[in-house]
């Protein structure tokens, strides 16, 4: 069986953790850690990183500092991972969600506006598929109306937006290292922060509460306890995991373009003889090669095309069940307007098989099994 997804592992890592063991210093924002937030920084320039434990609690550190309040409204899409929502949900607010576009199932920036309220303190935009939202149109709303913009980029690393990377566009952004994304640690994150005002309010978050941060870089001639905050470092094993990946950055991404893009070339023809949707890039978004999907024509042929392709060996997944539809979605937050595209194309997607190292015989298995099922 062709899996999904396989961790990446570009042969150093064991070498950069053995490294950490090595230092003394494995508990969290070591050597190994600083090198990452570094790299992440000057690799996009982005104004602070700051790595955490996952993309959940990049995002549940970001809602915290935009200071929300319960009775606060975030407006944010319906199609995307629950820790997007449950993030503002901890925090205590209230989730507005918009419909997707159907090109790139992203959140519609034409709807963003009709849903925004004198509560309204937050747009969360997520970059579904590693391309990027209508980022412009998105900012210039947020600044009419005095909102916050949290980037929820956790498929987003190497992706651009009119050659902005993708995390540094918003107020805060969030990455995700978890073994299903391009670059991993297991389980890890980063946020990424814009404006230095919150550079510290940040860091005492991730520190439990306190100024440790100041103290180590002598601005302070002992910490203590200034604010509420929780555990949000990673391990140095975990960083230095990553910072092997992050090396080979270039080579990674470069790899799974090459899947994606022959995948695309070989489908091409299905979707101009109507029997698929392809993902589509809107003008200015270069893309990272996160995923790659169709769309059947309902849920039925969605069905059917899986057992196909795990018939002949291939194994390809459906992707988010709507949050709005979901137990908690019902619970914590509204729908605002029509559902016209999120649950009908969310039904229709279906992920094919797309990871680091795949190997040209398997991507043309993959391929062959995807024709056939018109044969």
């Amino acid at each position: 069986m062709i899996s999904f997804n396989v961790p990446p592992l570009v042969g150093t890592e064991l070498d950069y953790v053995k490294k950490a063991i090595e230092n003394h210093k494995i508990c969290g924002d070591g050597p190994f850690t600083k090198e990452c937030n570094a790299w992440l920084e000057n690799r996009f320039g982005a104004q602070k990183v700051l790595l955490t434990t996952s993309g959940t609690t990049a995002l549940e550190m970001a809602a915290l500092i935009c200071d929300l309040e319960p009775g606060d409204e975030v407006i944010l899409p319906s199609f995307t991972f629950s820790s997007t929502a449950t993030a503002f949900v901890l925090a205590g607010a209230k989730l507005v969600f918009v419909d997707v576009r159907p090109d790139t199932m992203n959140i519609d920036e034409t709807k963003i506006e009709a849903a925004i309220t004198d509560k309204t303190k937050v747009i969360c935009a997520m970059h579904y598929a590693g391309v990027a939202c209508e980022m412009d149109t998105i900012m210039d709303i947020a600044r009419r109306h005095g909102l916050k913009v949290v980037e929820d980029a956790a498929q987003g690393v190497m992706s651009t937006y009119k050659g902005k990377a993708l995390g540094t566009i918003g107020d805060f952004g969030c990455f995700s290292f978890h073994e299903t994304k391009n670059y991993s640690m297991g389980e890890g994150g980063a946020l990424l922060i814009r404006d230095p005002e919150y550079n510290e309010r940040a860091e005492i978050l991730r520190e439990k509460g306190t100024n440790r941060a100041k103290f180590f870089r002598g601005q302070v001639d002992k910490y203590t306890w200034v604010d509420y905050g929780s555990s949000y470092l990673p391990s140095e094993m975990n960083a230095a995991y990553l910072y092997a990946q992050l090396l080979e950055a270039d080579r990674i991404n470069n790899d799974r373009l090459a899947s994606w893009n022959a995948y695309y070339e070989a489908f091409a023809p299905l979707e101009q003889a109507g029997k698929v949707e392809l993902p589509a890039l809107p003008e200015g978004c270069v893309h990272n090669a996160h995923m790659f999907w169709l769309k059947l024509h309902d849920l039925e042929e969605r069905t059917a095309f899986i057992q196909h392709l795990k018939d002949n060996g291939v194994l390809a997944v459906f992707h988010y069940i709507p949050l709005h539809s979901a137990p908690a979605g019902l619970k914590f937050g509204v729908f605002s307007g029509e559902d016209v595209y999120t649950t009908r194309e969310s039904e229709r997607l279906v992920r094919l098989p797309l990871y680091y190292g795949l190997t040209e015989e398997d991507r043309n298995t993959v391929i062959r099994s995807v024709l056939s099922f018109w044969k």
